[in-house]
C-alpha cells in the first residue's frame, strides 16, 4: 500500500492520528504536498463521500472522517504556497436568516473542503444584505444556503432575490427544501444532502 493509500485509508476509518503520521511520513519522503492532498486526503473523503450517499456510513462517520482529514490538511497547509493551491472554486455557505441550524451546512461545508473547493462559512441566521455583501467581498462562483424550518425557507427567496445581478449561481438545501421548491424560487440546484451537493457544485462549476 502506497503510502497515498495509506492516508486515504485512516481519512475512510477517521483515524486522525493515522493520517498525521501518514502524511509526515509522505512528507519525508519526498512526496509534494499537493499531491498528499490530492491522493490521499481528498481521495478518500471522495469515498466517504460516496459511502454517505448510499447509506453506508452517517453523519457521526463523516464528521470522524472530515476530522481526520483536516489532521492531515494541518501537515500540508503551511507547505502548500498559493501556487500549489489549485482550489476547484469559492463556494460561500450559510443558513439563512431565521434559522439557527448548522449540522447540514456543517456537512456540506466539509463535504465541498474535502472535494477541494474554498469554502466560505458565513454561520447561521444570515440576512439577505450580508450574503450579498459577503459575495462582493469574496468574489464566490456558487452559494449554497441552507434552511431546515419550512417557516425560514422564505428567507431562501428573499436572498435569491437579493443576489439577483451578481454572477454567482445559487444551490440550496435543507430538510423541507424540494426540487420543485427550488425551481419557485430561481434557485440554480438543489442538493439532497451533502454527497450531492458536491456533485451540483461541480455541475454548477462546469455550466
Amino acid at each position: 500500500m502506497s503510502t497515498f493509500e495509506e492516508i486515504a485509508a485512516a481519512v475512510i476509518s477517521g483515524n486522525a492520528k493515522k493520517v498525521k503520521e501518514s502524511a509526515e511520513q509522505a512528507l519525508a519522503e519526498g512526496a509534494a504536498p499537493q499531491a498528499i492532498v490530492n491522493e490521499g486526503l481528498i481521495a478518500g473523503m471522495n469515498v466517504v463521500g460516496v459511502k454517505f450517499k448510499n447509506n453506508e456510513v452517517y453523519v457521526p462517520e463523516v464528521l470522524i472522517s472530515a476530522r481526520a482529514m483536516h489532521a492531515g490538511m494541518d501537515v500540508v497547509k503551511p507547505l502548500l504556497s498559493d501556487a500549489d493551491v489549485q482550489d476547484k472554486g469559492t463556494i460561500l455557505v450559510g443558513t439563512v436568516k431565521g434559522d439557527l441550524h448548522d449540522i447540514g451546512k456543517n456537512l456540506v461545508r466539509m463535504m465541498l473542503e474535502g472535494a477541494g473547493y474554498k469554502v466560505i462559512d458565513l454561520g447561521v441566521d444570515i440576512a439577505p444584505d450580508k450574503f450579498a455583501q459577503a459575495v462582493e467581498e469574496h468574489k464566490p462562483q456558487v452559494v449554497g444556503l441552507s434552511a431546515l424550518l419550512t417557516t425560514t425557507m422564505s428567507s431562501m427567496r428573499s436572498t435569491i432575490e437579493r443576489l439577483k445581478g451578481y454572477p454567482v449561481k445559487v444551490m440550496i438545501g435543507g430538510a423541507p427544501v424540494t426540487q420543485k421548491f427550488a425551481d419557485e424560487i430561481g434557485a440554480d440546484a438543489y442538493a439532497s444532502d451533502a454527497a450531492s451537493a458536491v456533485e451540483k457544485a461541480d455541475q454548477l462549476m462546469a455550466s
